[in-house]
């Protein structure tokens, strides 16, 4: 798969197998059109840079051919519009046949297109169109056994199962993926459109509509295949997670148990009913007042706010290095409907700063504890983005940062993501300036650390590099911490320990925080 595809499209694979394994479809993958990044590593200059065909927002995409390549070589190419549809985002090959998912480059359309494996020739089977972006939802297409086909498309202010063309499910509830088809039932991962911090596992019949096999609070998932149905839930009231065989019995978990245990209240909070979790040390003293660390992602495609104590293990450790840990989902995060992921369209930074300085005051409202005079904020990758635009635009509310691959120029990110959001800058670069940090530079009054691995081919460390060139030129002073071999995670275990010890070291001087001892 090429870049976009694996990154952004969740399509990893560029060859399927016929289901009588006689026959390929196979993607040929041109990158000659995309412009070349130069991925370094500057701790060993003797080696040589590697060459990473990177599409980023504006420029060429990889041209995507699809063939049907036989067993003895013989191969034929898949014909559709590729002026129209520029992105294959999936492939499906089943009992019902040979289907391709293609969108536009501007994402504002999506086709289902039926394949004849013979010819090339394609048929469209289905198609959807959205004025802000089209949502590619996991799972989709299916089938039923009948051959009637399942999708999942936002409708009616919701992404609801649409099944033959038609919504079968209601708005109140948003259909995160479509999980697997177990006979005439469709199983669904989804979640009440008024509550994403819970995940539950439902089946759809024509005969019962909508019945949730999950009820009990928590986030679920599951894996089907043939009559069997797995489903794992995580939940606040216990670590890890519980594996079972539905209608059977739990699986063994040989899992570590976390060393840290979460003290995290959930509330929804505020005109919009901001999701929120605030996580306190398990040994603060009555009536002590704690300084406040923010610890969002807060960007499109993931959630941080969520029923599940896995989800706060490193939120935790600094709560209990005496912090008051706030985290908030805000506009644009996933699950509560249609108009509030798209309430960032063109603008992935005012709506996004505005509700964390939101969620802030309602929580310091619901507990005096919370020190509004000591606020620092720290994220990655979106989060990261979202940490530095909080110092250069609201120092007033937040005293510190911690940038962590933080993209400062979409210009400098990649297609298919940056594109969804903010349009085509080669068409309009408004909305990229109105979202860039660089421009920002001279407003930095904060303490603000960067961190950033040197080898990302995901968020190119230039990213954190311009910030400080734009924070130099400006004479704003600053740190930056580079992470030599480290690409944008960072799952080297003695490089993320340190990580998190020098973060509250920085956390501590910043806010002026006595260390303990």
């Amino acid at each position: 798969a090429e870049f976009v595809a694996a990154e952004e499209m969740g399509r990893g694979r560029g060859y399927w197998w016929s289901p009588d394994g006689a026959q390929l479809a196979v993607a040929r993958v041109d990158t000659a059109p995309v412009p070349r990044w130069w991925i370094a590593d500057p701790a060993n200059p003797a080696k040589t840079p590697i060459a990473h065909p990177y599409p980023a927002a504006g420029a060429a995409n990889a041209e995507v051919t699809l063939w049907v390549v036989a067993l003895d070589g013989s191969k034929i190419e898949v014909r559709w519009d590729h002026e129209r549809y520029e992105y294959l985002t999936n492939v499906a090959w089943s009992g019902h046949g040979l289907h391709i998912v293609v969108q536009a480059r501007d994402q504002r359309s999506l086709a289902v297109l039926r394949v004849d494996p013979a010819t090339g020739e394609t048929t469209e089977v289905f198609a959807d169109r959205d004025d802000v972006w089209v949502e590619l939802v996991p799972g989709t297409p299916s089938w039923l056994p009948d051959g009637r086909l399942v999708m999942a498309c936002d409708w009616g202010g919701a992404r609801r199962l649409v099944v033959d063309g038609l919504p079968v499910t209601t708005p109140d509830v948003q259909v995160r993926a479509v999980l697997g088809v177990q006979g005439t039932d469709v199983v669904v991962a989804c979640n009440p459109v008024d509550d994403a911090t819970v995940q539950h596992v439902a089946v759809w019949s024509e005969q019962g509509g909508l019945e949730l096999i999950t009820k009990e609070p928590g986030v679920h998932g599951a894996t089907v295949g043939g009559p069997t149905i797995v489903v794992r839930r995580s939940h606040l009231g216990a670590d890890g997670a519980v594996t079972s065989v539905l209608g059977g019995s739990d699986l063994v978990s040989h899992a570590e148990t976390p060393l840290v245990r979460p003290n995290v209240t959930l509330s929804r909070r505020g005109e919009r009913r901001l999701a929120i979790a605030v996580l306190l040390p398990h040994e603060a003293a009555p009536g002590t007042k704690l300084p406040v660390l923010f610890d969002p992602y807060g960007g499109p495609h993931a959630q941080r706010v969520l029923s599940a104590r896995s989800a706060y293990l490193s939120s935790q450790w600094f709560a209990d290095q005496g912090f008051a840990v706030v985290v908030a989902d805000g506009r644009g995060t996933p699950g509560r409907g249609s108009a509030w992921e798209r309430s960032v369209h063109l603008d992935l930074a005012a709506p996004v700063l505005e509700d964390q300085v939101d969620a802030l005051h309602a929580a310091a409202e619901a507990d005096d504890r919370l020190d509004l005079t000591r606020v620092a904020i720290r994220g990655w990758s979106f989060g990261g983005y979202l940490a530095a635009l909080a110092v250069l635009r609201r120092p007033d509310v937040f005293h510190a940062a911690i940038a962590g691959a933080p993209v400062t120029d979409w210009r400098l990110y990649d297609t298919h993501y940056t594109e969804r959001y903010l349009g085509n800058p080669a068409v309009d670069d408004a909305p990229y300036e109105r979202c860039s940090l660089l421009r920002e530079a001279a407003a930095l009054t904060r303490p603000l650390l960067m961190v950033h691995g040197l080898a990302d081919d995901n968020v190119v460390a230039a990213h954190t590099l311009e910030l400080s060139s734009a924070l130099l030129a400006a004479g704003r002073p600053h740190r930056v911490l580079p992470l030599s071999g480290v690409t944008h995670m960072t799952p080297q275990e003695v490089v993320a320990e340190n990580l998190l010890l020098l973060q509250l070291d920085f956390l501590r001087e910043s806010l002026g925080l006595e260390r303990p001892g």
